[in-house]
């Protein structure tokens, strides 16, 4: 998977010599003819595809391990996303549902009753092994009828594809069939990482960073997790894309980034924001790569945490024509 950064042009001289009946040799003037091959992305050769229509993840349910392109078209009318926990040895999907949902439960419905010190209190039922999870990646947040591409490393092991946006109602998508066993073989993909055009760096301690402007069309974006921690969420961070129309306030979509909040990663998104994929919750030190196309417009990377303007989780830029 290779990106072509540089529109190549091809100069095509074309001669025409003609004779007269005398052989009298004449040379019509040189026709240029100048052909412009567009930028070209190559479609990865092994896509792992995962389609929501509604609550639920369609995917195959085993894949190799390394390198990994997943397509994730969401067919649904809510925005979602994937991300992929890999769970310790002897934990399965059947102690996520008994274990885990019912506390998240709990606190949030707590939460939601204007109860917020109780509900913090209630994750204090988390089993001990809720600790040795390790968020794995997957798409950023991805609106309806829009399609993420996201490219990761995995280890073999058993994970849980899951999206834990929250329903009008405040349920999170989780309980609601959005939580799908994935084994990961020991056979490698081998599979390589595309080639990025532009780079990120996504730190708890520095914020979000990126070596090149970013410009119009279709491209590979790497982000490189330099640092990870759990936020006052109990999330790390991760890196969305989101086009801001005229109509979009910061402010909202700050605020509805933390799930913690009643009125935080639920259905219906603030007013005149789209979310355009990205990379979630990954380590320290792992790379993941997303490709997008973009059109001119304003747009924003975010961390899916409590107060990223002042984490410098929350960049503001333009796409120019």
């Amino acid at each position: 998977m290779k990106t072509k950064n540089q529109p190549i042009f091809i100069l095509l001289i074309l001669f025409s010599i003609f004779f007269n009946c005398k052989n009298d040799k004449r040379t019509e003037p040189i026709e240029e003819t100048i052909v412009e091959v567009e930028e070209v992305i190559e479609e990865p050769s092994n896509v792992i595809d995962i389609v929501t229509r509604s609550m639920e993840f369609q995917s195959v349910d085993t894949i190799s391990s390394g390198w990994n392109t997943f397509k994730y078209q969401n067919l649904s009318n809510e925005t979602h996303f994937f991300l992929l926990d890999k769970y310790p040895e002897g934990k399965s999907v059947d102690n996520a549902i008994t274990e885990i949902a019912p506390v998240f439960e709990e606190g949030m419905d707590l939460i939601n009753a204007g109860k917020a010190e109780e509900g913090f209190a209630a994750f204090g039922k988390l089993p001990e092994w809720f600790g040795d999870i390790i968020f794995s990646g997957g798409s950023g947040l991805i609106a309806p009828k829009h399609t993420a591409t996201t490219t990761i490393k995995l280890d073999p092991g058993y994970y849980i594809m899951e999206c834990y946006v929250k329903m009008p109602n405040g349920k999170f998508h989780t309980l609601m069939g959005m939580a799908k066993p994935l084994i990961v073989a020991d056979e490698d993909s081998g599979n390589i990482p595309p080639e990025a055009a532009v780079n990120i760096t996504l730190s708890g301690e520095e914020g979000i960073t990126y070596d090149k402007t970013i410009t119009k069309g279709k491209q590979v974006l790497s982000v490189f997790v330099k640092d990870q921690k759990p936020h006052e969420n109990f999330i790390w961070h991760d890196l969305n894309l989101v086009k801001l129309e005229e109509t979009a306030s910061e402010d909202a979509l700050e605020a509805w980034m933390d799930w913690s909040d009643p009125n935080g990663l639920i259905t219906p998104v603030p007013e005149g924001v789209t979310f355009l994929g990205g990379v979630n919750d990954m380590p320290a030190g792992n790379t993941g790569y997303f490709t997008v196309d973009l059109l001119p417009g304003k747009y924003a990377f975010i961390s899916e945490v409590p107060n990223t303007k002042s984490k410098g989780l929350f960049k503001v830029f333009e796409v120019i024509e």
